[in-house]
């Protein structure tokens, strides 16, 4: 059975996340609905982070063990044709036996985008974030700073987390303005269960003045997510990149893709 790998994109507000759960509405029930209707059979998919409820992907990596052999080529063309509207494969490629998209990754990337307006945006409702309150995004930037390397992210996890350690490295956080926007680029080995919203909403309470640049750091070495400020939006969070040395897939940084559309 050959093993193949999808990238896929969506976009996330009309499902409940990623994960298959009972009543279907999930982007792993509609892709492995689409794989039965192109193959005839059922077949189990892998991913390399489950997105929750409403998060985008523009680069969702996906494997499967194919029970046909099939041209990369066909693959995107049938898949898609039984998938709606919102999930495209962008591209399929065959992978080596030993190739998983969860843990042959060895960094994952997200975008987040946050529209800074006084009033909200019908257009960008479930696509960004919104702050209706002035940012400092200097203050943000300098508070950015102590959360890289390689920290225990205990006061940014979800209580819902299932990961083994709460240790991880964050190896980019970096916070650029697009206009009414900031563009929030993360990149780590790996990341917890809300982790990017977590701290994208303790950054957003120190660039309205809710807190000082300090407080990340001091967060981070507590250790308790309480102290935290509350999660942030799902709708402007985007699965934007995938690392996987040496093998030679067309995963490349997607964020570009997604501040272009700004």
């Amino acid at each position: 059975m050959p093993r193949i790998a999808l990238g896929l994109g969506y976009d996330g507000a009309p499902w409940l996340g990623w994960q298959t759960q009972p009543g279907g509405r999930t982007v792993q029930d509609m892709l492995e609905n689409a794989i039965e209707a192109f193959v005839g059979t059922r077949v189990g998919t892998v991913c390399a982070g489950r997105t929750d409820t409403g998060v985008h992907a523009a680069m969702q990596i996906v494997h499967l063990d194919a029970p046909v052999e099939r041209a990369p080529v066909a693959w995107v063309r049938g898949l898609n044709a039984h998938l709606p509207a919102s999930i495209a494969v962008r591209w399929a490629q065959p992978v080596p036996d030993d190739f998983h998209a969860r843990f042959s990754a060895t960094a994952r990337g997200y975008v987040y985008l946050l529209l800074v307006d006084p009033v909200r945006s019908p257009l960008w409702a479930g696509r960004a974030g919104w702050s209706f309150r002035p940012l400092d995004e200097h203050a943000m930037r300098a508070a950015a700073q102590p959360l890289l390397g390689e920290h225990d992210f205990t006061s940014f996890r979800s209580s819902q987390c299932q990961a083994a350690s709460p240790v991880r490295t964050l190896q980019r956080l970096d916070i650029a303005r697009r206009g009414r926007f900031l563009v929030f680029s993360l990149r780590a080995n790996a990341f917890l269960h809300h982790m990017v919203r977590n701290l994208i909403g303790s950054l957003v309470y120190v660039g309205q003045g809710r807190r000082p640049a300090s407080w990340p750091g001091e967060v981070l070495h507590a250790r308790n997510r309480s102290l935290a400020a509350p999660t942030y939006a799902a709708g402007g969070l985007y699965l934007t990149e995938v690392e996987y040395p040496g093998h030679d897939l067309p995963c490349l940084d997607a964020s570009a893709e997604i501040r272009d559309n700004l």
